[in-house]
């Protein structure tokens, strides 16, 4: 009775559409989910998004749950999820995600859940890292470990989105680091992160990770442009 009322005066409204939720939906209404552009990837085309890396990383798995399409139902999922604190986006799109490349036996050696890292000023200005949550499902769903604290960024960038690949990559390049490399020798890392649009991002961390002996990495977005 609590709940209809609160719902009276403050519905709970599709994080994609801004409709009113149903009582049995959470978060996403239902057409929405069912219109979701969801790319499969990791089930029908596992080499897509590898080969936007091709050359440049050895990456034993990549995949994105969802195509990214500017003003769809993806961007303003991503918008919530990074400028209106709508952290439980991320944590759905993880349990989906999570429970998809559980089954999925290429995957199944994963040892740890790594996220791209936000400068510690966006950090503290944000509140959160809008991949957080993505990646603690994952993780969850695995049942291994989530490491935060490793892969660290040392200077804050503009935002990137508008720039071509070249440009991204002459910004990006060496901002990121390695803080201890002895918790992730000998794993095998997934590395996950909230849009893939030219890969520069991913491959500047994929780098620095690269850099600690003897692991295998694979990466997995919860969109890609």
């Amino acid at each position: 009775m609590i709940k209809n009322l609160l719902n009276l005066f403050f519905p709970e409204v599709c994080n994609a559409c801004s409709n009113i939720l149903l009582d049995n939906e959470l978060h996403i209404c239902t057409t929405c989910r069912h219109n979701l552009p969801v790319t499969d990837f990791h089930f029908n085309n596992p080499e897509f998004v590898k080969k936007l890396f091709y050359g440049n990383l050895n990456l034993e798995n990549a995949t994105a749950l969802l195509r990214f399409q500017k003003k769809g139902i993806t961007q303003q999922l991503m918008h919530n999820l990074k400028y209106r604190g709508q952290e439980h986006i991320g944590t759905v799109l993880g349990k989906w995600l999570g429970n998809e490349l559980n089954s999925i036996e290429s995957y199944n050696d994963i040892d740890v859940v790594v996220p791209v890292p936000l400068h510690k000023s966006k950090l503290r200005k944000r509140g959160y890292n809008q991949v957080t949550k993505f990646g603690q499902e994952i993780a969850s769903a695995f049942k291994v470990d989530y490491n935060d604290t490793t892969l660290i960024k040392t200077r804050s960038l503009k935002t990137q989105v508008f720039k071509k690949r070249l440009a991204r990559w002459s910004a990006i390049d060496e901002v990121f680091d390695i803080s201890d490399s002895q918790s992730l020798q000998n794993k095998h890392i997934l590395l996950v992160d909230d849009i893939i649009t030219t890969g520069a991002t991913m491959e500047a961390c994929a780098n620095q990770l690269n850099k600690i002996p003897n692991i295998k990495l694979s990466i997995a977005a919860m969109a890609i442009a």
